[in-house]
This record gives structure tokens, C-alpha cells and sequence, in this order.
């Protein structure tokens, strides 16, 4: 057992990150399990598992520590994270500016939208989300994983021409 496994949470994903030297040589730099996030209590948490503020990145740029982070897009930039959700959890409703490409990796999850509409996805469902208003509930009685790619966008205008803002939940 390596000395990342021993201090492994349970919901953790292992967080492998690879680098170069000065030399140009490929290098593991980051053999971790990182810590959940449960800003909002124990019904639902994040793993951020990277943040990039632009894109193209700069592949030199020094990574910072991403423990105890909302994932949240800066509009020219990208995100990757995990959420877990446990039974009777749920996020608030909230759009982020971003398009979101997500997959369920683990148990299943009601996606609600603003309009009423809902729809469950199971462990290998994926879902390309365009900045819309939604929620997450789990109405299982097993965790739910979810493990998305975030990339900034455009605010969305209306054809009448209103902007519709992002509208997150932040950290209390």
C-alpha cells in the first residue's frame, strides 16, 4: 500500500497528474486521493481536480491546492471535479457560464430544470449541459457520483435580449 492509499476517504477518486522536468522528461508529480468538500453539509460534496483560468493552458503554470474549492468556471477557462451526492441530498437550483459534459459514474440522480422538466440518469449516463438552470436531488438510497469538464462560455442572450446571469450557490 502506497502512502497515498492510507489516507484515502472513502468517496475519493485517485488524482494521478503528470508534468515535465527541465529537462522535458515526463514525470508523475501528484499521486493523491484529495479529500471531499462538503460546503453545504454532509448530503452532497466536491473534488475539485483542476482549475485552469484560460484555455489553451499553459502546461508550466504551477498548480495550486484545490481542497475546500466550489468548482466554479471563469469564462475563459476550464474545470474538472467530481460531486458526490448522498440519498435525500440535493443541490440548489443554479446555472453556472459554462457548458458543462458530465457523466454519472456511480448510482442515479433526478436532473431537474427550471421549466419543470426532470429526467433520472443511471451510472454511465452522460449529459451536455448548456448553461441552463438545474438542480441535482437523489431520490435512491445510494450515493450518486458525478464527474464533469467545465469550459467558460458566452452568457446566454435572449432573443428579446435579456442576459441570463449566472446563478450559483455559494458557500454559507
Amino acid at each position: 500500500m502506497s502512502g497515498t492509499e492510507s489516507t484515502r476517504h472513502p468517496s475519493s477518486r485517485r488524482l494521478l497528474r503528470t508534468a515535465h522536468t527541465e529537462e522535458g522528461i515526463s514525470v508523475f508529480t501528484d499521486d493523491s486521493y484529495p479529500a471531499p468538500f462538503y460546503p453545504f453539509g454532509p448530503q452532497g460534496g466536491f473534488v475539485v481536480f483542476d482549475v485552469r483560468q484560460k484555455v489553451p493552458v499553459n502546461n508550466n503554470d504551477p498548480i495550486p491546492s484545490f481542497a475546500e474549492t466550489l468548482p466554479r468556471c471563469s469564462p475563459t477557462g476550464a474545470v474538472f471535479c467530481m460531486s458526490e451526492i448522498q440519498p435525500g441530498g440535493g443541490s440548489p437550483m443554479h446555472r453556472t457560464q459554462s457548458i458543462d459534459y458530465g457523466m454519472i459514474l456511480s448510482g442515479e440522480i433526478v436532473l431537474a430544470l427550471d421549466g419543470g422538466e426532470e429526467k433520472t440518469m443511471k451510472a454511465g449516463d452522460v449529459i451536455v449541459q448548456q448553461g441552463v438552470n438545474h438542480r441535482w436531488i437523489n431520490r435512491s438510497d445510494a450515493p450518486c457520483q458525478l464527474l464533469f469538464v467545465m469550459l467558460g462560455a458566452e452568457k446566454m442572450t435572449l432573443k428579446d435580449g435579456t442576459v441570463l446571469e449566472e446563478d450559483v450557490f455559494k458557500k454559507e
